[in-house]
């Protein structure tokens, strides 16, 4: 099976944290995501909704910015919460762990071309865009490689 891509419009805060749910639910151990887009696209708020809808009991979860990773207990096992905006180079990724993380935990991704090289092959990519609509988001779905691609539009097919 193969995706080149597909958009999801997305009409509201409620859509995007019931379609970050729905892809959190077909996430498990070595997943990653690669979220991509401009400041405000809704980047944190998607991983924000994933993170908590699979918690026993959703905490608060800040953003990474300052802190660049920040590791979440969930009921699909561990999840790296990275924002890489700040990463001077792309040798720092390991400097964190993240390398080893792409292997042991869900890994959602912000700014991830600050990886380089060190992107995984297998991860899918969410691109977050706006629209002329202040709450409506566009996302592109790309991998034509991964079959977590094809099961997450296979949700929303």
């Amino acid at each position: 099976m193969t995706v080149t891509s597909t958009h999801i419009e997305l009409t509201s805060t409620n859509a995007t944290a019931a379609f970050a749910a729905k892809v959190g639910a077909l996430l498990s151990k070595g997943d990653v995501l690669l979220l991509k887009g401009d400041i405000g696209t809704g980047k944190s708020f998607f991983a924000r909704a994933l993170i908590q809808s699979l918690q026993k009991i959703p905490e608060d979860v800040p953003s990474p910015t300052f802190t660049l990773v920040q590791t979440y207990d969930t009921l699909s096992g561990e999840i790296w919460h990275a924002d890489l905006y700040r990463l001077g180079d792309p040798s720092e990724a390991d400097e964190l762990g993240l390398l080893d993380a792409f292997n042991s935990a869900i890994c959602l991704i912000e700014w991830p071309d600050r990886l380089g090289s060190a992107t995984p092959k297998s991860a899918v990519t969410l691109l977050f865009e706006t629209t002329e609509e202040e709450d409506v988001r566009r996302v592109a779905i790309e991998n034509n490689k991964s079959d977590l691609a094809d099961n997450i539009m296979k949700a929303f097919l």
